[in-house]
C-alpha cells in the first residue's frame, strides 16, 4: 500500500514572478533560489523555507515549459504556513509590512489540532494563512 510521508514542494501560478518572489521574501521571510530545472533548460524561481519550497510558475509559461495542472490560474490557492511566532506578533509584522489582514488572529482546526491563524492575501490574491499551534 502506498503511504505519503510529506510534501516536497508546491507550485504557485503567478502573474509576475518578481513581484511574488519579493513578497514571499519580504513578508514571509522565505529565501529566493533561482536554479536551472533541467540541463540546458530555463531557470526557475523557488522560495525556500524550512525543508520545503514553493516553485513560482509564470502563468504565461506553456505546458512544454512547465508540466502543470490543466487550468493554471494565479490567485486560486489557499496556503497555510506554520510558525512558532505568536499570532499577535504575526499580525503586527503584517501591519509593519503594510499587508492587510483579512481575519485573525482566530482559532481554526489544523492537521494536529487547534491552531491560531492570521489570514492575508499575496500579490496574486492567493489566501495565505499563517498559523501557530499552542506551545
Amino acid at each position: 500500500m502506498l503511504t505519503i510521508d510529506a510534501i516536497d514542494h508546491i507550485v504557485l501560478n503567478v502573474a509576475d514572478v518578481e513581484r511574488a518572489a519579493d513578497w514571499y521574501a519580504r513578508v514571509l521571510g522565505m529565501r529566493r533560489v533561482t536554479a536551472q530545472f533541467t540541463p540546458g533548460g530555463a531557470s526557475r524561481t523557488s522560495m525556500m523555507f524550512g525543508q520545503n519550497k514553493i516553485n513560482l510558475r509564470p502563468v504565461s509559461a506553456s505546458q512544454a515549459e512547465w508540466f502543470t495542472g490543466l487550468q493554471p490560474q494565479p490567485g486560486s490557492d489557499d496556503l497555510c504556513f506554520l510558525t512558532s511566532t505568536p499570532p499577535e506578533e504575526v499580525a503586527a509584522h503584517f501591519a509593519r509590512c503594510s499587508v492587510d489582514i483579512l481575519l485573525g488572529p482566530v482559532t481554526r482546526s489544523g492537521a494536529r489540532g487547534d491552531i491560531r491563524s492570521v489570514y492575508v492575501r499575496d500579490p496574486d490574491g492567493n489566501l495565505v494563512e499563517v498559523s501557530s499551534y499552542a506551545r
